[in-house]
Parts: structure tokens; sequence; C-alpha cells
């Protein structure tokens, strides 16, 4: 506990300190997210490379902790992270195309893979590499996806790595724990920046490099008071926010003929909760609520039977599903949408 906290308070001080920093460099450098009534909801210039605060101040964390790590496994991570961040840092700044992303997530992954970073729970070790690339390049790509409004990817993020920490610390995994300590310093520490109205946003290198961290975390995460077939769902439980998000996203766009992936716009859950009537931070509260509420369930999933475990994940899923299928329709999705409020 006593290195939970020093991380905690080491982490946000750095975050706290660094992003102002990161907001100017966001302006000198011209990296700034401009109005788009089409697409986004803020009506001001606002710079978008408060990611640079939010992977500095977590990877001084990591360093300071590597010796301490299975040095090749921490290496893979911080590597594959790292590059992820730059990624999103040169499309902040220079725009980049989705698809070199997409070749950067999968090399990520791969490094994951390389050192046994991995799935574990099916018996064919191909299925279980294809497993783990299919869950990170998708985890880092509904963080980036979340990113929508103002607080609320981070927030997601800090509410996640919360929960990665509790478990790891229930299961005595207390350096992958203090991993999960620093992503959620380093969130709450922006946050600070970010909530609304924010005057400085995460960007692609912020977003992608949580998406990227928790993910790996959720992979790392063990549970042997638990068999692997009830344990699988706790990540996902955990993550279900940008998940859902993602999914939504995904079925609406490709209804409507568009690509998932590169057509932007304001038909996330939370600019369809501001159509329904909620203002922007009453969506984020609501969404933050959520992710609280489906970490109590993956905690419960941690100590259940494969009877309990499997009714939780039902009760979890039959919501997800009614949700997807409302939020295609008034007032959530109304036949004419309008700008946010």
């Amino acid at each position: 506990m006593s290195t939970y906290l020093v991380v905690f308070v080491g982490v946000l001080l750095l975050a706290v300190a660094g992003t102002p920093l990161a907001r100017k460099v966001g302006l000198r450098l011209n990296a700034v997210d401009q109005p788009d009534a089409r697409r986004k909801v803020h009506v001001i210039p606002t710079p978008r490379l408060g990611g640079l605060a939010i992977f500095g101040s977590t990877l001084v964390a990591a360093l300071l902790l590597g010796n301490r790590y299975n040095i090749t496994q921490l290496a893979s991570i911080l590597v594959g992270a790292t590059m992820i961040s730059f990624l999103g840092f040169w499309d902040d700044r220079f725009t980049l195309s989705p698809w070199v992303k997409l070749l950067g997530q999968l090399f990520a992954a791969g490094l994951l893979v390389m050192t046994e970073v991995s799935i574990t729970m099916l018996r064919v070790p191909l299925l279980n590499y294809g497993a783990t690339v299919l869950w990170v390049v998708g985890i880092t790509n509904a963080f980036n996806l979340l990113d929508n409004m103002d607080g609320l990817s981070g927030g997601v993020a800090a509410i996640a790595a919360a929960y990665f920490a509790l478990m790891c610390s229930f299961s005595g995994q207390y350096l992958v724990g203090a991993l999960a300590i620093a992503v959620m310093a380093a969130c709450i520490g922006f946050l600070i920046y970010n909530w609304t109205p924010a005057n400085i946003f995460m960007g692609d290198s912020g977003s992608l490099f949580l998406g990227f961290l928790l993910a790996a975390i959720g992979i790392k995460l063990r549970f042997p008071d638990n068999v692997p077939f009830v344990t699988w769902m706790i990540p996902l439980l955990v993550l279900g926010v940008p998940l859902f998000d993602t999914t939504l996203v995904t079925i609406s766009r490709l209804r409507r003929g568009l690509n998932p992936l590169t057509t932007p716009g304001t038909d996330h859950s939370s600019h369809r909760l501001t159509y329904a009537g909620l203002t922007r931070r009453e969506a984020v509260l609501v969404l933050y609520l959520v992710g609280f509420f489906l970490g109590l369930v993956a905690l419960f999933v941690m100590r259940a039977s494969v009877l309990e475990g499997y009714l939780m994940g039902v009760m979890a899923i039959v919501p997800a599903c009614y949700g997807l299928w409302r939020m295609e329709h008034p007032p959530f999705w109304p036949s004419k949408p309008r700008d946010p409020q």
C-alpha cells in the first residue's frame, strides 16, 4: 500500500504540473483542435497534446519501478505504449492515415505477444495470440473513439485503472497494480484541466496510450482463486463503457453505410445522452456511473462460481444489447440530430 501511495502522489503531481506545459507545447506547435459543428462539441480552439502529460508522468513511474518487474515484459509494454503515443502525437500535430496507426497498433500488440504478455485461456497458442492482438487493438481504438467529450475518456480510464489496481491487490499482483495506480493518477491530474469546460484535450497521444496500457494490464491480471472459464469476462466488464461505445458507433455507422473507423461524428453514447436532454457534464457523469457499476460486477465475478459468474455476465450483456437498440431511436437518435448542448 505504501508503494501505491507513493506512486499515486508522485504521478498525480507530475500530471498536474505537466499538463499546463503540454498545453503550451500544443499552442506553440499549433496542435489545436478547431471547432466543427458537424462532428465536435467544443466551440473554441483547444490544444490537444494533453496526452504528453499522461504519457510522461506514467512513464516516469514505470521506469522507477522497472527493476522490480519482468524487465522483458515491461520493456515490451513501455516500447509499445511509447510507439502508440508517438503515432498519436504525430496524428495530433500533422494528421496520420488511420491505416498507418492501425499498422503501428498491430506491431505494438505483436511486441506483447513476443514477450508472452498474452491471453492464455485458449488451448491453441495461435488463437491466444490472435485474441491478444484483437483485444489490444480493440481497446486501444475504443478509448480513442471514447475521447469525444470533456472529461470522458480520462475519467473512464481512471475508474477502470482503479478497479484493476484493486483487483491486483486482492490477487497479490502489486507491481501490475502499481502501474494501474500510475494510470489512474495521471488521468486524475489531467482531468483537472480537461473537465468541462476543458482548456486542453488529451488527443490521440493520450487516448491511444491509455487504451494500450489498460489492455496490457487487463491481460496481465491473474485470478488464482477462480478459473479462467469465469474470469475471462472481468476485463471486459471493467472496460465495458468504451467497448459499448465502440460497438454502438460501429453498428450505427455500418447501418448507415459509413466507414466506422474513418467517419467522425456526434453519434457516440455521450452525444446521444445529450440528445435525450442531459447536459454534457451530466452525460459524462452517467457514463462514469455505468463504469463504476460494471466494475462492481467485475469484483463480484472475481469470487463467483461458474453459474454465478455467467448469470452476472448475462445481467450485464442483456441491458447492453437493449441499450444498443434503444440508442438508435428517439430521443437518443433523432431523425435530424442536433449539436449537443
